[in-house]
């Protein structure tokens, strides 16, 4: 790996686009696969966060912000709305087809409704994820392979790793999206074996076009959460679009004195360190990466884990006097009573505010035993007046032990859990800690290719039919080999008629 310092310059000093960030992430995405190849183990992971993405979005299809996103995507059917051109739209009718910048935002917001797919913590937040609704949009599109799909899916997310292990944006609260957005482009990129200078100059724009503050993640949470991602990911698509065309970007991007960095950023004496792979090194940032076994934030996976060993300790929950969790800078300020927002409290608060409400889910992880991706959210499940007694005695703190530890260089020794203290009406203390979620690289029981096949066949359970599953999981492990017309197979068929009946009860938009 190769430090790049990265530093604001006046617009004097002329930086040579080659020196500029912007650049540099191109020619690693560019490079991914000529010298090297693909790493085995990387393309393994790849397919295994492709199913994972299916499996959440099926289980979306139904959700309100997916309909509506799914029926803008369709009021733009593709040329002729075959499978000539366009791409797929997870629960469409068989056969038709949309934009791919359309089929982007659908799918993208699909993946992103329920909070389940994967995730990586560093300096700053990311669900890389994100990156493949777009780049399966575009591969159907313009007629790539399998093959061609890996190559672009593992460059994303080594760009958006490097991006988020060495730049923060909460801090200043920027929504993490602005990494997303450059590293699609990146990957699109690297799918269609463009030159190094078109991805530099989509990547500008891509960073220009998707920066926003974090308000989409605080407060009353609401449906944005889930489109934001989309966004990203159609204005990525555009911006490629674009610089094929031969358009430009303001430059340099984050280096600029009006760029990123000094303004959106630590200012005009910025500096980061930004780690990125050598020509012909090994493409491996996926491995770093953790899907989720729970569908809420990846801050709470841990905590569900340790709620579901501790109720076997602590006997009727109406003893309990009070529940302090011990945890991060992170978790205490973004999901914890740290956060400030009454809404982590409130039992009429939206499902978007609630799955970023540790104190609420280890409420109900501590009373069921158990996490669902719905039940566990319900609006009678939330307003139950035991689990309210219950969830007004939680809460946060931060530990600069657990803020260290979820810091560490090192990904394999990286902690994103904490401890609970329990006090009983008794005095009697009950305690335990859990440093990574169960399903974790580093947790009691990884996930594996069976890990994710088995969370698909959950999810998809009443929505795919047995044999509609084993066909997408049949193309999945396949993906490798797969021609362009293959890639159809990674939409698991649905019953589209019920999906359809479920889009006419919404209201009308624009389209």
């Amino acid at each position: 790996m190769i430090d790049h310092q990265v530093r604001v310059h006046p617009s004097a000093d002329r930086l040579p686009r080659e020196e500029q960030l912007a650049w540099k992430l191109a020619a690693v995405a560019t490079g991914t696969g000529e010298a090297a190849g693909l790493d085995p183990a990387a393309a393994a992971m790849a397919v295994n966060r492709v199913i994972d993405n299916a499996a959440v979005a099926v289980a979306s299809l139904l959700r309100r912000p997916v309909a509506v996103a799914r029926a803008q995507a369709l009021a733009h059917p593709a040329r002729g709305g075959t499978a000539a051109s366009g791409a797929s739209v997870f629960g469409a009718p068989d056969g038709s087809r949309v934009p791919p910048e359309w089929a982007a935002w659908a799918n993208g917001t699909a993946v992103r409704e329920l909070d389940f797919h994967d995730t990586y913590l560093a300096a700053d937040y990311s669900h890389p994820g994100d990156n493949i609704p777009p780049l399966l949009a575009v591969a159907q599109h313009t007629g790539r392979s399998g093959a061609d799909l890996l190559r672009g899916i593992i460059a994303a997310y080594e760009i958006h790793v490097a991006l988020v292990t060495g730049v923060c944006l909460h801090e200043h609260r920027i929504d993490h999206v602005a990494h997303l957005g450059a590293a699609t482009a990146c990957g699109l990129g690297a799918m269609l074996r463009l030159p190094t200078g078109t991805v530099y100059q989509a990547v500008g724009q891509a960073v220009h076009t998707t920066t926003a503050t974090r308000q989409s993640r605080k407060g009353e949470i609401s449906s944005w959460k889930a489109f934001a991602p989309a966004f990203a990911g159609k204005a990525a698509i555009e911006a490629v679009d674009r610089a094929m065309r031969g358009e430009g970007a303001p430059a340099p991007i984050y280096e600029g004195e009006d760029g990123f960095l000094a303004w959106m950023l630590d200012g005009p004496r910025a500096s980061y360190t930004v780690a990125l792979p050598e020509l012909g090194e090994p493409r491996r940032a996926i491995l770093d990466t953790y899907t989720k076994e729970h569908s809420a934030e990846y801050q709470a996976q841990a905590f569900i884990d340790l709620a579901r060993r501790l109720r076997e300790k602590t006997g009727p929950l109406d003893r309990v006097r009070s529940v302090v969790l011990h945890t991060s800078h992170h978790t205490h300020y973004v999901i914890g009573s740290g956060a400030g927002d009454p809404q982590k409290y409130d039992p009429d608060a939206s499902r978007e505010t609630l799955d970023h409400s540790v104190p609420y889910i280890f409420a109900v992880a501590l009373e069921d035993g158990a996490w669902h991706h719905e039940r566990s959210y319900a609006p009678e499940r939330a307003r139950r007046p035991r689990t309210a007694e219950l969830w007004r005695k939680i809460s946060t703190v931060e530990d600069p032990e657990w803020t260290r530890r979820y810091h560490d260089p090192d990904p394999r020794r990286r902690a994103f859990g904490g401890r609970a203290v329990i006090t009983l009406d008794d005095g009697t203390v009950v305690e335990d800690e859990l440093a990574v979620a169960d399903a974790h690289p580093a947790g009691a029981r990884p996930f594996g290719r069976d890990g994710y096949t088995a969370k698909f066949r959950t999810l998809a359970e009443g929505v795919a039919e047995p044999a509609a599953q084993d066909a997408f999981l049949s193309a999945a492990d396949r993906l490798a080999e797969l021609d362009a017309p293959g890639l159809a197979g990674l939409f698991p068929a649905v019953d589209a008629a019920a999906v359809a009946a479920y889009d006419t009860t919404l209201p009308h938009g624009l389209f």
